[in-house]
């Protein structure tokens, strides 16, 4: 089974500084390795800051875009994973690692299949 492991990252304590975000690479890296050489990777990857996003709607056929959120919040989408592991516990256990090495929540949800 597929499941998505998303990096929740809090906005409102501003941008990590260079040796925290170097600090986090080194303790992501190893996993992800890890992740590979178990076979459980599929795809993952860090997200630019929330306000490098473009949000696309279409309303009555007409095409907005604006820039920055889509959701006023603080915790916004800084990364993710996607693994193939055989249940919701494996995914867990994976998150717990992750969440450890990024010192952020990790949520896990699992694909509705038709990925």
């Amino acid at each position: 089974m597929h499941y998505l492991m998303s990096v929740e990252l809090d906005q409102s304590r501003g941008a990590p500084t260079d040796a925290e975000l170097e600090r986090s690479l080194s303790r992501v890296g190893p996993v992800n390795d890890e992740m590979k050489t178990e076979g459980v990777w599929v795809f993952g990857g860090g997200l630019l800051p929330y306000d490098s996003a473009t949000v696309v709607r279409v309303e009555n056929g007409a095409t907005t875009m604006t820039d920055g959120p889509f959701a006023e919040t603080k915790e916004q989408l800084a990364g993710f994973w996607v693994i193939e592991v055989d249940d919701l516990d494996a995914a867990l256990a994976w998150a717990e690692r992750c969440a450890e090495a990024c010192e952020a929540p990790i949520e896990v949800r699992p694909f509705d299949g038709l990925a």
